[in-house]
């Protein structure tokens, strides 16, 4: 009786072998890489991490004036601390983020929320002057609205210029301040550069850093 069966199997062996070496073995994509194709490219958080240290903190740091003279020029001339100290998206009601340099000693910690923050006096009157956010949770988007090397109009929509601005938030929790102490901060001293809106009447300014050191 013929062996047909075992002559077509050792012939289909032959055949995989022989076409083997020509495969490619395409690799999975990531849930990340998969969202970033179907939205066509967008991915914040690269996009955010990859601006962080060649821009976003040299910007800020050079622009940064001290509070005390940013504040004070705020009050006496909104006209001028817009064009030295602030930005604002030339689009919509976006309100003007500031850059600033904030050295002064913590009177306040409070780290018991997610949304921790640092009250810090800067002329040594003993009464907090500013309010610096350290997370995890960091309110508002004051990073990507102090850049004007960035823009809404490089965006698709509303949702992800939200998302680009979040973004800046987690890289700066992730890379910043993760690593920061949370405990018996009361007294220390703190070096800051960040980003503020203006606050409302009353309010402390708010502060996100880019850059934070605390010292003794």
């Amino acid at each position: 009786m013929p062996r047909y069966p075992a002559a077509a199997a050792l012939c289909l062996a032959s055949a995989i072998l022989m076409v083997l070496p020509g495969c490619k073995i395409i690799k999975t994509p990531t849930a990340e890489e998969a969202a970033e194709v179907a939205s066509g490219g967008f991915n914040p958080e690269r996009q955010a991490s990859e601006l962080w240290a060649p821009k976003v903190v040299p910007y800020l740091t050079s622009k940064a004036g001290p509070y005390g003279e940013v504040a004070a020029l705020i009050a006496s001339d909104a006209e001028a601390a817009a064009a030295k100290y602030g930005h604002k998206e030339k689009e919509g009601n976006a309100p003007w983020t500031y850059a600033a340099k904030v050295s002064g000693r913590i009177v306040k910690a409070e780290t018991t929320s997610r949304a921790a923050t640092l009250d810090t006096d800067i002329d040594g009157d003993g009464k907090a002057d500013v309010r610096i956010q350290i997370g995890p949770v960091i309110k508002g988007t004051a990073i990507r609205d102090s850049l004007d090397f960035v823009s809404f109009n490089q965006f698709k929509n509303q949702i992800q210029w939200a998302e680009f601005g979040k973004a800046f938030n987690a890289h700066l929790n992730a890379q910043v301040l993760q690593a920061l102490p949370r405990d018996a901060l009361d007294g220390k001293t703190v070096e800051a550069v960040g980003a503020f809106p203006v606050p409302a009447k009353g309010q402390l300014p708010l502060l996100t850093p880019v850059t934070i050191t605390l010292g003794p």
